[in-house]
């Protein structure tokens, strides 16, 4: 088993929670989002925000890390992805409350311009979606055994999973399906000792990561 962080930096609504849970039930001390920096020192897996749009900040300041990219056919993450982000618009374009900082950050930087007309428009999302894939691509280009791209759907990705970080046997037969028809609750539900918090009680701090750049 690999002893440094895994990074999980597929976009929102590519299963990143079904991921999550599943490296709970492996024994990994996982968070889905990390907002403090207690959060990095504990979670040996992270996803999510602000991991999917830092993960080359990352990887210069955790080395030897491993990331995970997850990649969704367009058709079922179009709708998916829509949903989600005309649902957290306004909060994201408040700038009195709303999302903490380091979310509101990542989305405005990957979705951007966010606009609802954006967000309405396939094309835009798309774009989106494939400047992201493309970026990494670039990033890992020569670091092949760092990085590992699935589709949680296809057979075999599990196995892939577990070949990854070198695991040879597994308390479950794959990913759960989590989070369906457009619900973001299902991180909430899981009971884990293994589950790590991503806040302080609410409350964010600064990241030793950004502060080192």
């Amino acid at each position: 088993m690999i002893s440094n962080k895994i990074f999980i930096i597929g976009l929102p609504r590519t299963a990143t929670t079904s991921v999550c849970k599943a490296f709970v039930e492996l024994g990994f001390y996982t968070a889905h989002t990390a907002y403090v920096q207690k959060t990095f020192e504990k979670a040996q897996v992270i996803a999510d925000t602000p991991i999917f749009r830092d993960y080359a900040l990352l990887d210069a300041f955790y080395p030897q890390s491993k990331f995970i990219n997850l990649v969704r056919p367009l058709n079922v993450w179009l709708p998916s992805i829509r949903q989600l982000l005309q649902r957290m618009l306004n909060n994201l374009q408040r700038k009195d409350g709303g999302f903490n900082p380091y979310l509101r950050r990542c989305y405005h930087e990957v979705f951007s311009p966010l606009t609802l007309d954006n967000i309405n428009s396939d094309e835009f999302l798309i774009s989106c979606y494939q400047r992201h894939q493309q970026s990494i691509d670039d990033y890992f280009s020569n670091r092949p055994l760092d990085l590992l791209t699935i589709d949680v759907s296809q057979d075999g990705s599990y196995q892939r999973l577990l070949d990854f970080v070198d695991i040879d046997h597994s308390p479950c037969d794959g990913f759960d399906r989590v989070n369906i028809g457009g619900k973001v609750t299902a991180w909430k539900q899981v009971q884990s000792e293994f589950k790590v918090d991503s806040t302080r009680r609410g409350r964010i701090d600064k990241l030793d990561y950004l502060n080192a750049h």
